[in-house]
Order: structure tokens, then sequence, then C-alpha cells
């Protein structure tokens, strides 16, 4: 979805401080590589297939959002059911699980959704990049990870990427 100079540019930013921060190495098991690889492609459907539903204009992003976490809490819960059994019966436990739960998928994934909606899906995919930014700067809040003076560059050359890149939008109001 990157066009033009300044968008190409931006997109070399992200690739380059995502690179960094993520401590990328070239060597490896096949298998590693291959669910690697598996794992990046599931992740541009999500992002293609999730612009598409949250955009299609019937207000159905959410809705669709809850029915696939549903049926995929469905096919997952007999992997974990007996692992899980011995918990059911510790309140405090089963209220960290929800807490988890709404945490790592609800919250983000209904967030992912509202912004599919609101921003073209190149620009929702640059926006991802700033993840591992906003990982690092909750590890040296809450954890008191301070990062190296690479991994600072990374998360700067993503936000420059972030701030260099522009909407379709954008471009067509400047032509």
């Amino acid at each position: 979805g990157a066009r033009g100079r300044r968008n190409g540019a931006a997109l070399v930013l992200a690739v380059a401080g995502v690179y960094l921060l993520a401590d990328v190495r070239f060597a490896g098991e096949p298998l590693g590589f291959a669910f690697a690889f598996a794992n990046a492609g599931l992740f541009v459907a999500y992002v293609v297939l999730g612009h598409r539903i949250a955009t299609d204009g019937a207000g159905g992003g959410v809705d669709l959002l809850a029915a696939a976490m549903l049926v995929a809490s469905i096919v997952i819960t007999p992997l974990g059911l007996a692992e899980a059994i011995p918990a059911m019966g510790r309140p405090p436990l089963v209220a960290a699980g929800i807490g988890v739960g709404l945490c790592s998928s609800v919250i983000p994934y209904v967030a992912d959704q509202m912004a599919m909606a609101r921003l073209e899906r190149a620009t929702f995919a640059l926006l991802l990049s700033i993840l591992p930014a906003t990982a690092t700067l909750i590890g040296v809040l809450v954890l008191g990870q301070i990062p190296t003076a690479l991994e600072i560059v990374g998360v700067l050359l993503v936000v420059a990427a972030v701030a260099l890149h522009e909407s379709k939008a954008a471009v067509a109001s400047r032509a």
C-alpha cells in the first residue's frame, strides 16, 4: 500500500526500526522459518480481511469479531480444558484469566476494528509497526527495562516512519 517516495521512505524506516527492535537473526530451523512465514502471512490476511470487514458499511465489524472469538474459543477449549479444570475452583485465577482475555484479545481487537473502520489499510498496517515501540515504552515504565541504544534508535526510526507516512487523501489533496 505504500505508493510514492514519501511512503516508500516511511516503509523503509519502519522496517529498519522493527528490525533493530526485533533482534532478527537469520539462523534457525527450517520448521521455525516455516512457522514465521506462516505467521507473517496470517497477519497480512488479518489486516486485509479485518479491514474489509470493518469497512463493509454494515457496521458488523465488532459483531463479526465477537462471533470469530466465540468460534475460536469453542475450537481451542478442548486443547486446554484438562489443564484449566484445577483453576476453575479458584476465583482469583478465573478472574485473572478473564482479565488476561479482555486485555490481550477483546480490547486490542475491538480497538483494531474501530481503527480499521476509520483508516486506510496501508495507514493501519504502518501504525501496527508502533507496537514494538509501545512495548518498549511499557517495558520502561512498568517493568523498569531500560532499552539499549540500538533499541532506542529502532523506536525513533519507527516513530519517524509513522510521522513521515502520508494517507491517500493527503496525497490527493496536494495534487
